[in-house]
């Protein structure tokens, strides 16, 4: 029987980094691996960067609806769609503001014989967990029906903050596995179980946030960028996107976690989607976006 593995976090917390890790380690190790991305806009985005170590038949992006309820039977209807492998892993990857648990409940249900059960992990940014505000039931909702929890960002972190968040973690999911990015080892997802813990009710609307995307100049200006990811509403926690920068022949892809961290890498795929920039959060606006885009050029785009 062939398994699922469900990766979930909250926005920026490393769940892309991690499904590439665990694709490219489970490909070295001849599994037949297939991969699905949600996102709230363009997930073929991020989709398309998969394809220089995976075929078109191996990956699927769906955008524009939440897994955890609305797009839940499509997400099932694609699951029971993959062909039976002899040596088959799906990885899922959810949105940053997914209900976890119940996608968990809904996913394990309806789902053909050949697949096991589904395992989920939860990926949590050591930095900045229930340092979230508002979001802090959110980011805790996620790691309560996860069988493994990997600490992700603990680059300068002390050892008492990581223990602080390992017991924080253990005390909404006290039988989660809960393991430091930098010592996990890919091959014992076979000996994982689903999570029997019992979460915690939460409005569900919590997990509905508002998205947008735009089209973007290809190229543009570095500094003009930076000028309208400075002046981003701060209700607006996840930017990415992707075009060319200043006299670069290539693309780049950029994003913006919670904490305002920006990162710059060159784009590995077909942009079919043409130069996007995509945000999340409350107050997303495409005339708020555009608006920005106008004053941070000479001239109207």
């Amino acid at each position: 029987m062939e398994l699922i593995i469900v990766i979930v976090g909250f926005l920026g917390a490393g769940k892309t980094t991690l499904l590439k890790r665990l694709t490219k380690e489970y490909l070295g190790k001849s599994w037949d691996p297939y991969i699905i991305l949600n996102d709230y806009q363009n997930a073929s985005m991020d989709a398309q960067q998969f394809l220089s170590f995976l075929s078109p038949s191996q990956v699927n992006a769906l955008s524009g609806s939440c897994i955890c309820c609305s797009g839940i039977n499509e997400l099932r209807i694609q699951v029971n769609s993959i062909p039976k492998r002899e040596k088959g892993i799906t990885f899922i990857e959810a949105n940053g503001t997914t209900d976890a648990c119940e996608l968990m409940g809904f996913l394990g249900v309806g789902l053909k014989e050949q697949f096991l059960p589904p395992i989920q992990i939860s990926v949590v940014d050591v930095k900045n967990w229930q340092e979230r505000g508002h979001h802090n039931e959110l980011e805790a909702h996620q790691v309560q029906v996860s069988s493994l929890v990997l600490l992700n960002h603990t680059d300068g972190v002390g050892t008492e903050r990581i223990e602080e968040v390992k017991r924080s973690v253990l005390e909404l999911n006290p039988s989660a596995d809960i393991q430091l990015w930098s010592e996990f080892d890919s091959s014992t997802l076979l000996s994982f179980v689903p999570s029997k813990n019992q979460p915690k009710k939460m409005d569900h609307a919590k997990t509905h946030w508002s998205s947008c995307s735009v089209d973007l100049p290809d190229p543009i200006e570095s500094k003009r960028l930076k000028y309208v990811l400075d002046e981003l509403p701060e209700s607006i926690l996840r930017v990415k996107g992707c075009t060319k920068l200043d006299e670069d022949k290539h693309y780049s892809y950029f994003e913006r976690v919670p904490s305002g961290r920006v990162s710059v890498r060159p784009y590995t795929g077909d942009l079919i989607t043409g130069p996007k920039l995509l945000v999340i959060g409350p107050g997303s606006d495409p005339d708020n976006l555009k608006e920005l885009l106008t004053k941070s050029l000479p001239g109207p785009i």
